[in-house]
């Protein structure tokens, strides 16, 4: 119990950082919250901090071998060129670096990941639909790769 209520107020912590770090920013829906599906299925969070970069965060369930929580968090780059034949809205490649923190029952474990995705960011509408996945190297407490898969929508403001 004492556990979930450390990811709770950690998540509570992220989401107003975010929001802070949002609003120094331009004003123009550089927040976005939503869901992911997949492996982990959770809430995330994404902050654009100028530049096609970004904070992305991500309070989760694992379903898959951990069964537990995690929590990760990646530095992200968005190239708008791969895909620039879009007709409506942008749909960036993406990629970056960053973490994870798993919190089971029995064992918790530290990662670094190395997100890679795509992220369509509609014209008219403040919502961005995204897929992604993420080879990720646990480094504690012993050293194994391991890789998450994610769909996922945000809703800007």
């Amino acid at each position: 119990m004492k556990k979930l209520l450390s990811v709770i107020l950690l998540a509570v912590f992220v989401t107003l950082s975010l929001n802070t770090i949002s609003h120094a920013q331009d004003a123009d829906k550089d927040l976005g919250i939503g869901f992911m599906v997949g492996e982990p299925t959770g809430l995330t969070a994404k902050s654009w901090t100028g530049g096609g970069n970004a904070i992305d965060v991500g309070v989760a369930w694992s379903f898959g071998r951990y069964d537990a929580i995690t929590i990760q968090a990646d530095y992200l780059w968005h190239n708008y060129n791969v895909f620039s034949d879009v007709e409506q809205g942008s749909l960036p490649l993406y990629y970056g670096i960053g973490g994870r923190l798993v919190l089971g029952e029995n064992d918790s474990y530290i990662g670094a990941r190395i997100p890679v995705g795509l992220n369509y960011l509609f014209e008219d509408a403040p919502v961005g639909l995204f897929i992604e996945a993420a080879p990720i190297l646990n480094v504690a407490p012993s050293t194994d790769f391991d890789i998450d898969g994610t769909l996922g929508a945000r809703f800007y403001f």
